[in-house]
């Protein structure tokens, strides 16, 4: 289908975006970023807007910076900051977020097909917060902070709080998505009370095999200290309409050592609090099934993830 008419802009800044989004605020504007969720969506009808503001060339939006680079950023808190434009292959290539956010790398190498993962940026995947996507779950359990811009400055959001129940996000219709950072983890060898903490991730997909979208796919980040679980966080994605924390694993791993039963009881905890009536169901999977699939994916997810951990946690010895 050929999408119905509209005028297109090219921001030469973040500024003259945001003056755009301001000045067409009549005209129902969309931003463009890299396009593969807002073009096919016009095709198709599912997205209509009279003015497509294309952020495509902002360069201060794209890249990745951990305190060593050149990648200009708004400050220094030893976070890791990936640049809302940064493309998924450059993500999940980044040795930096591999460090910070492994599950965040093995997620984006998930994205779709080669030519998504060389075109689609991190931002519109997040900020178009589908509910099959592989980042925003990633982007959760990886306790990431989001910065949103707008005329008035900037403000920051937990990944958590970005993402809505009814699968919409915090970001307002004057803002932009400018950066994604990630806590310093100091993954290689934290100190903790005196003792050597190590932290791993992993993300675990089914995936629908004609859309490449996640049927279930499962994000997760472990923290050992001599050999016990000392923070956990998953969060699931495909199951509702927004990333869905499975504080009960969480729960249920803390201050345990994290061998073949441990996982597989945390796992079983994944489905607690969720209905399979409520659970997404579609031609492709039902609420139940999604459910049976996140057991079993939270558990594969949790094996990576402590074995991730494990092997940081013997480098640092």
């Amino acid at each position: 289908m050929i999408p119905p008419a509209f005028d297109y802009h090219r921001a030469s800044s973040v500024g003259d975006a945001l003056d755009r989004l301001e000045t067409h605020a009549d005209d129902d504007p969309v931003v463009l970023a890299g396009g593969h969720g807002l073009l096919p969506d016009a095709k198709t009808g599912a997205a209509s807007f009279g003015v497509a503001i294309d952020i495509g060339e902002i360069d201060r939006l794209r890249g990745v910076e951990d305190g060593t680079g050149e990648r200009e950023r708004a400050d220094d808190d030893g976070s890791t900051a990936v640049g809302a434009l940064t493309t998924h292959a450059t993500l999940a290539e980044s040795a930096a977020v591999r460090r910070a956010a492994p599950a965040l790398t093995e997620a984006a190498a998930e994205v779709g097909d080669v030519q998504v993962r060389n075109r689609g940026t991190v931002g519109g995947n997040l900020v178009e917060a589908d509910p099959a996507a592989d980042l925003p779950a990633a982007a959760v359990a990886a306790d990431a902070t989001l910065v949103l811009e707008g005329r008035d400055g900037e403000r920051e959001v937990s990944a958590e709080a970005f993402f809505q129940e009814d699968g919409g996000t915090d970001l307002g219709d004057r803002e932009l998505l400018t950066e994604i950072r990630l806590p310093d983890a100091e993954a290689d060898a934290t100190e903790a009370g005196g003792t050597a903490e190590a932290t791993g991730g992993a993300y675990a997909k089914k995936t629908h095999p004609a859309t490449g979208y996640a049927l279930v796919g499962v994000a997760a980040s472990l923290s050992l200290a001599d050999g016990t679980v000392t923070d956990a966080r998953l969060a699931a994605t495909g199951v509702a309409d927004a990333p869905v924390g499975l504080t009960a694993v969480e729960d249920a791993l803390v201050g345990r050592e994290p061998d073949a039963d441990a996982l597989a009881e945390a796992a079983e905890r994944a489905g607690a609090g969720l209905d399979p009536e409520d659970a997404r169901s579609d031609v492709a999977a039902s609420g139940e099934f999604r459910l049976h699939l996140l057991e079993v994916y939270a558990e594969r997810a949790l094996a990576d993830a402590a074995a991730s951990a494990a092997e940081r946690e013997g480098v640092d010895r």
